[in-house]
């Protein structure tokens, strides 16, 4: 089974090569990110292996059918970057890895909301300078306060019993509310009422044409003055420059983002001695109040040991019965992850 790997890091082949001692695949392991350009890299493969910022889009879906490729396996949850209806009508399987480690992405997003709060990323950096002042680090204790979570889904909820543990109000708002959650004192609102309540918005719902720009202008004006906002799932889920107002305006007090709308030319890769020519992202970069991390909120080693291993099943089920489990069709409809 001759599998093309794209987006290939040096993490992703040593978690591979591991799991794959019980497999003996053949994979080929690429550098280069998938898109029309680099498609037919994957010439003679049965299999391609890709990541969230690779591109899947029907130009490229076309050059891989010619390519005889029959399976796109992706080591991720998402699938927005995939054509799922190119993919059907060209009869190649689509499959995912839907729940590789929802306590890495959930207890990211924490670790985001302490270090916003307590300005941990400033006061590390001034007391490596010899400044030991407090002015300018004033937090707030989370007990008692009111969270809002967008997506109880896996990940949506095992975030929401964390913030539980530090005694928050917990409202949530999903097209498909949990009875368990429920029982456990999470309370089910509409966006309006999220957004108007909550001190701290967290997203974990996927990205969908529902949910496209769901943290926009008219959002952030119905929220809370102040208010926190953090994204660990999409970044198409916000309307960057809508933030940017939003934060000079002081509308939203603090926002933490591992992910963002235009990090494909930018995260997984080592631009420190180049001039960032995305002029959005770098005005992000002059908030003081703004945290940034390039989609690391999976980046455990649970999570990625985990995503090679149902990587490698489901490439394993589709080549014994031409489907699997983790299989996605065009009529995949929301779901939060």
């Amino acid at each position: 089974m001759n599998i093309a790997v794209f987006s290939t890091k040096r993490w992703v082949r040593e978690f591979f090569d591991s799991v794959n001692q019980e497999y003996n695949f053949e994979p080929h392991y690429l550098e280069a990110r998938l898109n029309k350009d680099t498609a037919r890299l994957a010439e003679g493969s049965d299999v391609v292996c890709i990541f969230v910022n690779d591109n899947a889009d029907a130009a490229v879906l076309e050059v891989l059918a010619e390519a005889g490729v029959k399976m796109i396996a992706l080591r991720c949850a998402g699938f927005n970057n995939v054509d799922l209806k190119t993919a059907e009508r060209l009869g190649i399987t689509v499959a995912r890895v839907p729940a590789y480690s929802p306590y890495a992405v959930a207890e990211h997003a924490v670790a985001l909301i302490l270090g916003l709060n307590r300005r941990l990323y400033r006061s590390y950096n001034r007391v490596r300078e010899g400044n030991f002042a407090l002015d300018g680090l004033l937090g707030v204790d989370l007990h008692g306060r009111t969270v809002g979570i967008i997506g109880t889904g896996q990940i949506g909820g095992i975030f929401a019993g964390i913030m539980a543990g530090f005694g928050m109000r917990i409202l949530a708002y999903d097209r498909y509310p949990r009875d368990d959650l429920k029982e456990q004192g999470v309370t089910y609102v509409s966006l309006e009422d999220l957004y108007r309540e909550s001190d701290i918005i967290s997203l974990h719902c996927p990205l969908t044409h529902e949910t496209y720009h769901i943290i926009n202008e008219y959002a952030i004006n119905s929220m809370k003055r102040g208010a926190m906002v953090i994204n660990t799932s999409r970044g198409a889920l916000i309307d960057t420059n809508a933030v940017i107002e939003g934060l000079k305006a002081g509308q939203i007090g603090s926002m933490a983002l591992d992910v963002y709308e235009e990090e494909a030319d930018l995260f997984f890769e080592d631009l420190s001695d180049q001039v960032i020519q995305d002029d959005t992202f770098v005005r992000l970069l002059t908030f003081p109040n703004v945290l940034i991390t390039a989609h690391q909120a999976f980046f455990t080693r649970d999570a990625v040991e985990n995503i090679s291993r149902t990587t490698f099943q489901n490439i394993a089920e589709w080549r014994e019965s031409q489907s699997c489990g983790n299989c996605i069709t065009a009529e995949a409809g929301y779901r939060s992850s």
